[in-house]
């Protein structure tokens, strides 16, 4: 099973540190969005009719407690300056120090610029309840940019040792792609529930129950992976 990974420093002292202070604030944001995420959902609920179903933070202030992650972030993420750039460097020299990540607002995010969790709502699942993630994407980058956060380019995927069990690009209903403005230090959130049940590329129509056990969820995006969620189906 592949590592965890986990996107390095950029280059450039002031924008070393900066990014050092994304990370710890990102943690918090992490828990503090767990936190109220449990809170707010009851466990013994009733289950949703489908194993894609998620709600999207399109913007985290639709929820008065994402609101405090909207404001924490907002509060907190401020970029240290930077150094004034070199008039006599070549625009080569000047991209360079730059990084790749986009100049203007709106463009792709870099990769590099992007933060990507997972958290399980619960370490073990029992009586048939399903288990439920929240997944969310930071922009550490200078700008808000682009990027795409649908069932395939933001998959979700589901293992067992190394029997791949679920992921959210096996069969897309509807449009595979779904743009999203990522601004600095606004965590993007969405929320997973898994039936339970297996799923394949070849659409099977009456998909198997997973068996108990233990098994481990990642989200994935590129070349970026969340740290691993492990739980437990009894």
């Amino acid at each position: 099973m592949d590592p965890d990974t986990i996107r390095g420093d950029g280059d450039g002292g002031g924008d070393v540190y900066w990014r050092r202070r994304m990370s710890v604030l990102i943690a918090v944001l992490v828990v503090v969005a767990v936190v109220a995420w449990a809170c707010s959902s009851g466990a013994d609920g009733p289950q949703r009719s489908s194993s894609a179903e998620s709600s999207a933070g399109e913007s985290p202030s639709a929820d008065p407690l994402l609101a405090g992650l909207r404001t924490l972030a907002l509060g907190t993420a401020t970029p240290t300056p930077q150094p004034s750039p070199n008039r006599d460097a070549t625009p080569a020299a000047a991209a360079a120090a730059a990084g790749a990540g986009p100049d203007r607002p709106g463009q792709p995010c870099a990769e590099d610029d992007l933060v990507l969790s997972l958290q399980g709502k619960q370490d073990v699942y029992t009586g048939g309840a399903w288990p439920n993630f929240l997944v969310t994407l930071v922009n550490t980058g200078p700008v808000m940019c682009r990027a795409d956060v649908g069932p395939r380019a933001l998959e979700v995927r589901i293992t067992s040792g190394e029997d791949r069990i679920w992921s959210t690009a096996d069969c897309v209903s509807g449009p595979a792609g779904e743009q999203r403005e990522l601004e600095r230090g606004i965590p993007y959130v969405r929320t997973l529930d898994w039936d339970r049940r297996r799923s394949s590329a070849d659409c099977r129509t009456t998909p198997a129950s997973a068996l108990p056990g233990t098994y481990v969820a990642v989200a994935r995006m590129g070349k970026l992976k969340s740290p691993k969620g492990v739980f437990h189906l009894r």
